[in-house]
């Protein structure tokens, strides 16, 4: 009799706590209604440890709640792709215990939201581009990415808005994503003319470019099947490093690009300009010894050092202009080259062809 008091008494606590529970959701429901999204998650988040024990019922109720809120707030560009990432989770989880319970009831819901955020926030991007705000349109092509990792080229769009606004590190992140995943950027780009400038710009998205279309602002949509973003990929990966002054492996990649084009004119350029780098380095060294005779044969070591560095330069020039003969950048610099080792002859020579 005394065992079945206990069980009696530890179940009418677990119905207390489940109907504690659904008051507080019940709550939280009441400041969602009311607009009130901020309200609403400081009641989910004070009992979410309390959640994790809960019927499945309890939990979908709570995780669809908890998604509608973050959504909400992304939606009011309150820390936009960190609270789209959220409201994703918390779809996901609906699904999840919908799924383990094959009880359905958001899950149509939960599924039409994720769409409807994914959408957002690829035109929110596309928005913030176009608005110069290089970091907000990574961030959210990133979390897009998160979404979907079947549709890459909103990987794609993350590194290169993190490549225009300047943000190396990010931009390095996502584009080693990309070469991993090997990606070549297969599909379509969607192209229309702004009416205003009568230029032709490509979208992020056909619903980016049918939304401009529909305000009268784009015309003589066209959708281009692009070449192969390979080669892009590894030599914006080089030039970021190379901004980083990472020399090692922005010649790493310049000469992986060499491999995919052999034509690059660029890279045997950035080549060139690794090495010379790589020499003024030597110079500062140089620069620091002093005059006993340890330091000034190590002066004469690392002398020798730089001039053989210099000279492995001029390869990669003469091959720039073999390909681009009145490519000003790789004249000027093996011009230099040449004065610099007192290559009078080469140096003449290259002169007069001027």
């Amino acid at each position: 009799m005394k065992k079945n008091l206990i069980t009696l008494s530890l179940l009418l606590l677990i119905n207390v706590g489940i109907f504690a529970q659904k008051d507080q959701i019940k709550e939280a429901q009441s400041f969602y209604d009311k607009g009130k999204a901020e309200e609403a998650l400081d009641v989910l988040k004070k009992m979410e440890y309390q959640v994790l024990n809960a019927p499945d019922d309890v939990k979908t109720d709570y995780f669809f709640l908890k998604g509608n809120v973050y959504k909400e707030l992304a939606s009011k560009n309150i820390d936009a792709a960190n609270n789209f990432a959220l409201a994703s989770a918390a779809y996901q989880d609906v699904l999840l215990y919908e799924n383990d319970s094959r009880v359905y009831r958001y899950a149509v819901k939960a599924n039409l939201a994720l769409k409807q955020m994914k959408s957002t926030l690829v035109d929110g991007a596309y928005n913030d581009y176009q608005a110069a705000k290089y970091k907000e349109s990574a961030d959210k092509s990133y979390e897009v990415y998160l979404f979907d990792k079947r549709d890459t080229l909103n990987l794609y769009n993350a590194a290169s808005s993190s490549l225009t606004g300047k943000d190396y590190v990010s931009a390095i992140k996502y584009f080693e994503q990309l070469k991993k995943i090997n990606y070549t950027g297969k599909g379509l780009v969607y192209y229309a003319t702004n009416k205003k400038t009568k230029t032709e710009e490509a979208f992020i998205s056909l619903s980016a470019r049918e939304s401009n279309i529909k305000e009268g602002l784009y015309e003589k949509p066209r959708n281009v099947f692009p070449p192969s973003k390979k080669e892009d990929i590894i030599t914006a990966l080089a030039f970021c490093y190379l901004e980083r002054n990472d020399f090692a492996n922005a010649e790493k990649y310049y000469l992986e690009g060499l491999q995919v084009n052999p034509n690059c004119i660029n890279c045997y350029i950035n080549l060139a300009y690794v090495k010379i780098q790589l020499k003024r380095a030597l110079v500062d060294q140089m620069a620091l010894l002093g005059n006993t005779p340890k330091e000034m044969k190590e002066y004469d070591k690392l002398d020798a050092q730089k001039d053989e560095i210099v000279k492995s330069a001029i390869p990669y020039l003469q091959k720039a202009l073999t390909l681009e003969p009145k490519n000003e950048d790789a004249t000027k610099s093996l011009l230099g080259i040449y004065r610099s080792l007192n290559m009078t002859t080469e140096y003449n020579s290259l002169k007069s062809g001027m």
